[in-house]
Parts: structure tokens; sequence; C-alpha cells
């Protein structure tokens, strides 16, 4: 793969009768790839949104920079301060820390976004108490949308790309769903199979952006991310930084990301999430609540590949997410309830030992996937020998003999 000097944020535009957004990039002017976003039709605000649409474009850019990791990067699209270049150094090098890691690039020094221009103000808008919740398939944002209509909230659901899985999720929920599409270039998938550096992206902090973009187009007062405590805690350190897989998850990037928008966006625009002060073991805690929703949820990665059609497995049952979320609902759950949720007993199969002794900061470091810390998972396992019901099998056995 040849190696490109300067990676550039070319241009975007945003046709608002098609409801299509364009993000264009390059590298050394020599290779283009364009970015299509689809946003539904509505009563859509057109003013406003050239702040957002540039944060947006910087967002998104993740996935082509990757691909060479260029030394210099030019901006075309718009301005930045000090203060934003500083934050988008930081959503690059930390949100593509796993990417670096796992590539064994040294990122020190790597990522420098230009100060260039005069910054555009942001604009108030008159506020009206709607909260857009970005959902994902999984039980975090189940608790989400229970606790805000347990406040009696005004609330709009987003997703990206549609899915069988959380079309059921929609309707158990029965909440209007804004649905925005995304088609990446062929460009890139070209060039990942000549050979063009591939990984991990900090794909919240791509739709956190584009929950911005939503809720300035569609007039929302919030948004409310289903992050958790746990995303704080990183998996590996690497050249002196904590790698974190979770880290556009995390309170560091959402207190800056917050303060982004506040400050370049709209004043008035909240974003948080309602989940923070919370573990994953909690999270599943109040999950279990809500007994409708056991037959339409799963934070299984794999399954947006596998299933699509009624009758697939929502669970693959053998990799990080499977295994952790087990162990969890386990916790929380009797045995037969959990069985028929996974439709498996994840613990009788001892293939799944190596993920759980990861898991529970036995072997290796926390796997890079959105698992919970080795303290939690532990504390879940405690839960369930107390119980005994799963005592009986290969992964409980090995826990109760190295306690």
């Amino acid at each position: 793969m040849k190696d490109y000097s300067t990676f550039i944020f070319d241009s975007y535009d945003f046709d608002a009768p098609s409801g299509e957004v364009r993000l264009r990039y390059s590298l050394d002017d020599e290779i283009s790839f364009t970015e299509i976003i689809e946003i539904p039709r509505g009563n859509r605000n057109k003013d406003n949104l050239e702040n957002t649409l540039f944060a947006l474009h910087l967002a998104a850019g993740t996935s082509y920079f990757k691909t060479c990791c260029p030394k210099k990067i030019e901006i075309r699209s718009g301005s930045l301060s000090s203060d934003q270049a500083a934050f988008w150094n930081s959503v690059y090098e930390n949100g593509l820390g796993e990417f670096f890691y796992e590539n064994k690039i040294d990122f020190t020094d790597l990522i420098d976004f230009p100060v260039v221009g005069n910054i555009p103000a942001p604009k108030e808008r008159p506020s009206n108490g709607r909260v857009l919740v970005p959902i994902g398939g999984g039980k975090d944002s189940v608790v989400t949308v229970e606790k805000l209509k347990a406040e009696g909230r005004d609330i709009t659901l987003l997703r990206m790309g549609s899915h069988p899985i959380i079309d059921d999720m929609v309707s158990v929920m029965n909440l209007h769903c804004i649905t925005v599409k995304r088609k990446l270039p062929r460009k890139l998938f070209e060039m990942n199979a000549q050979g063009a550096l591939n990984g991990h992206v900090p794909i919240t902090a791509m739709l956190s952006t584009l929950s911005v973009f939503i809720a300035e187009m569609f007039n929302f007062d919030e948004i409310a991310m289903s992050n958790e405590k746990s995303a704080n805690e990183g998996n590996v350190e690497y050249l002196g930084k904590q790698i974190n897989h979770q880290w556009s998850k995390s309170a560091e990037f959402e207190k800056g990301f917050s303060t982004y928008i506040r400050t370049y966006i709209n004043p008035n625009l909240k974003y948080k999430s309602l989940l923070r002060d919370m573990t994953e073991l909690e999270i599943v805690g109040e999950y279990t609540k809500h007994p409708q929703y056991f037959d339409c949820t799963t934070s299984c990665n794999a399954n947006w590949k596998i299933a699509g059609k009624p009758g697939e497995p929502r669970w693959c049952g053998t990799c990080p997410k499977c295994t952790f979320v087990f162990a969890l609902m386990a916790a929380h759950m009797k045995k037969d309830a959990v069985v028929n949720m996974f439709e498996k007993n994840i613990f009788e199969d001892e293939s799944t030992i190596p993920l759980f002794k990861q898991l529970l900061g036995k072997e290796g470091f926390k796997p890079f996937e959105c698992v919970g810390t080795p303290e939690e998972t532990i504390e879940a396992f405690k839960m369930i020998a107390a119980r005994g019901d799963f005592n009986n099998t290969p992964v409980m056995r090995m826990f109760t003999k190295s306690v």
C-alpha cells in the first residue's frame, strides 16, 4: 500500500430536500472518499447547521484517516480554534488507541489538527423538552428509555441503519424512531482489501456527533446516551497510554464533547449519559425488571452478521460480550430464565473458560469489547455461586477453584 503524506478534510454538503449529507475526504488529492448519510424526511430545521455538519465531517473522518495514518492533516471544510483542535486531537488519539495498539503504530505526536480561520458563533434556540435517545439493540438502551418513560419525558429514538433486532425493540418501546442510513464508500473497502490499515474506530464519537446533527435538525433539547461507569476503565497500557476500547463511551469523552457542544454548536443542547453512575452489573439488575424486552434485545456484536431472519440466534454464545452478559444475567436471574434467553447454557461450554478468565482478571487483560470491569464480573460470579443453580458447570467450577 502506497504511503500518503496528507489526510484532507475536503468538503461536505447537505441537500435539504433529499436529506442527503455528503462528507468528502482525500489522501494527497489522489485518493478520494465520499461518505453518504441519509436523513429521513420530516419537519427539518435547515438553519444553524454548519457548525454541527463540520463536527460530523471531522468525527466520521477516523474511518479514512486510519487507512494509512498520514503525518499531516489539512482542513478545507471549516475552521478550528486551538481548543477545538485539542479536542479532535484527543478524539483521534484516544479513540483510535486500540487500532494503534493492534497495528503496532507509534501514535506519539502523530495527530495534529491545525488551528485555522475564524470560528462561527453558536446560536441558541427555544427549548421544548424533547429528548433524543440513540439505541443499538442492547440492554443499556432499554434501561435508559424506561428511566425516561418513568419521568414522563417526550422521547424519540434514533438508530443508524435498519435491523430486525432493533425493529423488535422499537416495537416494544412503542416510540417514534428516526432511522439514519450511512453509506461508506466502495473505495474504502477496496483499499482494505489491498492492505490498507484497518481496525477499531470510535464509533460512539461518530454516533454522538450524528445525534447532535439530528437534534439540531429536528429541535431536541437533550441527547440521552446509555454509557455506563464501567466504560471509564481501559484495557491495556501501550506507549505510556491506557488504551480503552470504550474511550468514546467514557466520562472523559462525555465531558469534553458536552463542552464542545455548548461552546461551538448550541449552548442549550444537553448531551449526557443517564447510566454514567451505574456499573454493568447494576444496569442488568434494572434491565431484568422489564421482561417484555427479554426476547428482543442482544448485546452480541456477532449477531449483526449472523442474525437478520426470524429464528436465527441473537447470541453467538462464544464472544466476550455473550460470555460477560450471560454472567451478569445469571447473577440476577435463575438458571432456567437465563438459559431460555440465550438458548444455551454458556457455563457448560468449556471453550469459553479462557474468555471468562480474562473477564475475571485472572489472565491477560480485559477483552477489546464493551464489557465491564473484572471487579464487577467477580461480584457477579459470587452472586451466582451464592444462589447455587449454576455451580455444577465447568465455568463455575473454574471460578470456585480460583477463589
